[in-house]
């Protein structure tokens, strides 16, 4: 049974049921209360007839006794132990009463009874007659009229549940709509993106802002995430495939020429180990980075200290600059410039960005310590190849190169802003690139003075 069949019957069964079972509660009670006060009355009308007859039985005639205290539509008769009247009287409405079989009961009896398709209270008290003999006085009253409003209330009632369930039908109805559409709109959409293989969004209609949009939103959001990822994976498979091709295939043409000349030509076979070293060392880095770079799948473990920023920055620009012979012009504001990080993953990052500056730039790098409103930065300069405006919103891209003929030559893979970027969000590093083609880069690392989460 599909959802929208469930959320019919279950709603509707659920309406009737509880709008029967008020409709039973108000019969039963009005039932309850209409012939209950019937019985209270008259049994205290009884017990005033059994006071009055018994005081005034002797003086005063018994049939002129019972007329006093004859119900409006019933009858009032003294019965004896023989099952005989002995006085007799009955309201003209009630005639038929006459014929009815007379019985004498030994105790006393309170009852409902129906005769000739009327209801009648019946009630036979035994008492003392005149002769000083055990009587019942009898007192049957019609109670029909209440009987005939309780049978009208069950057709009002009934008649009221029958037209109610013609409005609960169809709000069910509209209900499982209001539910299930949204739903079945998402099921499409899935089994279209199934058939298709495309990302396709639902529809939402801004109406309502329920939890049924918010699903649909949700799943919206998923697909655009679903295919950010997904281009971000083809891309890179693609990239990757590429960067990996290519020393893969000089590695195999330099071996192919080793295998053909190299033992007859000194000079090719230099040439070629010289070739497949460095590109072997290429794909090493590549490979390297590419493991680091996994880790945005995992949660970086991060820790955080305080650390001393000036001296941090100055010790890890002057291991470079002996690693690299390569000068460095470092400044510093002022003393005392502390902050919150992590100082091998700082570190690794400052070597990231100098080792771009060295990559494009033949002149000095400048790396600059300080603060700003109490907010600590460093900022590394070169006065290199630059980068086009259009393409600073592409650099932290994996594999992306400005200029891909140099990059390779200067044994660039695309990776390391992309690794840097990563590290920064660990770290909760704001990261920022200016650049003018042809002038020079600045990268500015803008760090947290406190821990954060």
């Amino acid at each position: 049974m599909k959802l929208r069949q469930k959320i019919n019957f279950s709603t509707t069964f659920l309406f009737i049921g509880l709008f029967v079972l008020i409709n039973l509660s108000i019969y039963f009670v009005f039932s309850y209360l209409i012939l209950e006060g019937e019985q209270e009355q008259a049994e205290a009308e009884a017990e005033k007839i059994v006071d009055g007859i018994n005081e005034s039985l002797g003086a005063i005639k018994t049939d002129e006794l019972l007329r006093a205290y004859v119900p409006i539509d019933g009858m009032i008769q003294i019965v004896s132990s023989d099952h005989k009247p002995l006085s007799l009287v009955i309201t003209p409405s009630e005639k038929e009463l006459i014929n009815r079989e007379v019985q004498f009961f030994e105790k006393e009896i309170r009852q409902k009874i129906t005769y000739k398709n009327n209801t009648y209270l019946f009630q036979s008290i035994p008492t003392i007659g005149t002769d000083g003999q055990i009587v019942n006085l009898q007192i049957m009253k019609n109670i029909q009229n209440a009987v005939n409003n309780l049978a009208i209330l069950r057709i009002v009632l009934l008649s009221v549940t029958i037209i109610a369930m013609i409005p609960l039908v169809i709000s069910s109805r509209l209900l499982s709509n209001v539910i299930t559409n949204p739903i079945t709109s998402l099921i499409e959409t899935m089994t279209e993106i199934r058939k298709k293989g495309r990302f396709k969004r639902i529809q939402l209609e801004s109406r309502s802002r329920d939890e049924l949009y918010e699903m649909g939103e949700t799943f919206n959001h998923m697909m655009d995430l679903l295919e950010a990822n997904f281009e971000k994976q083809d891309q890179f498979v693609a990239n990757a495939s590429h960067e990996l091709r290519t020393p893969l295939t000089v590695i195999e043409s330099y071996a192919s020429l080793m295998k053909r000349r190299g033992l007859q030509e000194p000079d090719i076979f230099h040439e070629s180990i010289e070739a497949i070293h460095s590109e072997a060392v290429r794909m090493k880095d590549m490979v390297e980075q590419l493991l680091l770079l996994a880790k945005h799948n995992e949660e970086w473990t991060i820790q955080f200290e305080r650390i001393d920023l000036g001296e941090h920055v100055r010790q890890t620009t002057k291991a470079f600059e002996s690693a690299y012979r390569r000068e460095i012009q470092f400044h510093q504001q002022q003393d005392g410039i502390n902050a919150f990080s992590d100082q091998q993953k700082l570190k690794q990052l400052i070597y990231i960005i100098l080792d771009n500056a060295k990559k494009y730039s033949e002149d000095v790098i400048t790396v600059e310590v300080g603060q700003k409103e109490g907010v600590p930065f460093i900022q590394i300069a070169d006065k290199g190849v630059g980068i086009p405006k259009e393409d600073l919103n592409k650099v932290f891209d994996r594999f992306y190169r400005v200029d891909k003929a140099r990059s390779r030559k200067m044994g660039g893979t695309g990776l390391g802003l992309s690794l840097a970027k990563e590290i920064a969000d660990a770290m909760n590093v704001r990261l920022t690139i200016d650049s003018v083609e042809g002038i020079g880069t600045t990268v500015k690392i803008v760090l947290p003075v406190g821990k954060e989460k």
